[in-house]
């Protein structure tokens, strides 16, 4: 009886939890199908009295949305790849093999998670304009390839398989790279399926790097798309909420669906890598 009290209670910590994380999201997505008037009446209502797409259609009417959303989706995309590739390779070489330098090597990943970018912006920039890759999708996706907390969330994982796998695939004649693609990349599927998230994630809402490395308008992301959207019409004489949460709540489809679609593999890869150094 006591043990299933202090579950129920648990359960309704986790619930209250939901609604406070849930709520802004919730609110944003009514008040984007609500005229301009309802969202500003008072006291708010939950259920529209007059439903509209007129602000969603505003937005795609007015501003190249479609575009930001494609430079965002090939920008994201391809820097996800990028990362699962090269992350996967370091961390197989980190969780699996002994070599000389190697803690060292390990010690400077981890001590990396805590430098922010705003510390090494200048010198990045300075980098990507000597190589001539400034406004262009390279000089957004390159820069987040070497993603350190990939490296360590994929090292745990690897440093947890047993080394039987290894051993047995050996005995009957695999080559290490035939062990890495084969036997062991199967078996990170929760990892991996961390890693994608995490870091389309963290790429899709990139907005600092893009701002700065990005100045044709054909070329900004969706972040940045978005934030010069806010301003234009922050600079009209009333601020227009409907069409601002409208652009919003659209920029989060995208990021849902990679969620949803490897939210099963998700909490096994928490689980299985991150209590461990």
């Amino acid at each position: 009886m006591t043990h299933a009290l202090k579950n129920s209670w648990k359960y309704i910590l986790l619930v209250v939890i939901c609604v406070v994380f849930l709520f802004p999201l919730a609110w944003a997505l009514v008040c984007s199908v609500k005229p301009e008037a309802e969202i500003l009446s008072y006291p708010p209502k939950w259920i529209p009295e007059i439903f509209t797409w007129s602000n969603y259609t505003t937005v795609l009417a007015r501003y190249p949305y479609l575009d930001w959303a494609k430079n965002s989706i090939i920008t994201a995309g391809l820097g996800t790849l990028l990362i699962l590739l090269f992350s996967s390779l370091a961390a197989y070489a980190l969780g699996r093999f002994e070599f000389r330098g190697k803690k060292l090597i390990y010690s400077v990943i981890v001590a990396m998670l805590l430098i922010p970018i705003q510390a090494y912006m200048i010198p990045l920039y300075l980098m990507c304009a000597k190589m001539g890759i400034l406004n262009t999708y390279a000089s957004i996706i390159l820069p987040s390839v070497a993603n350190v907390t990939s490296i360590f969330i994929l090292t745990s994982f690897f440093k947890g398989l047993p080394k039987e796998l290894e051993e047995a695939a050996r005995i009957d004649g695999c080559g290490e790279f035939r062990i890495f693609a084969q036997i062991m990349l199967p078996l990170s599927k929760p990892a991996l399926s961390t890693v994608t998230i995490l870091t389309f994630i963290s790429n899709w809402n990139s907005f600092l790097w893009p701002m700065i490395a990005i100045r044709e308008d054909t070329l900004k992301t969706l972040p940045v798309g978005i934030a010069q959207f806010m301003g234009s019409v922050n600079s009209n004489a009333q601020f227009q909420y409907g069409t601002a949460l409208a652009g919003c709540c659209m920029a989060v489809i995208p990021t849902l669906i990679v969620f949803l679609f490897l939210q099963r593999y998700f909490v096994e890869g928490i689980a299985s890598t991150g209590i461990k150094g």
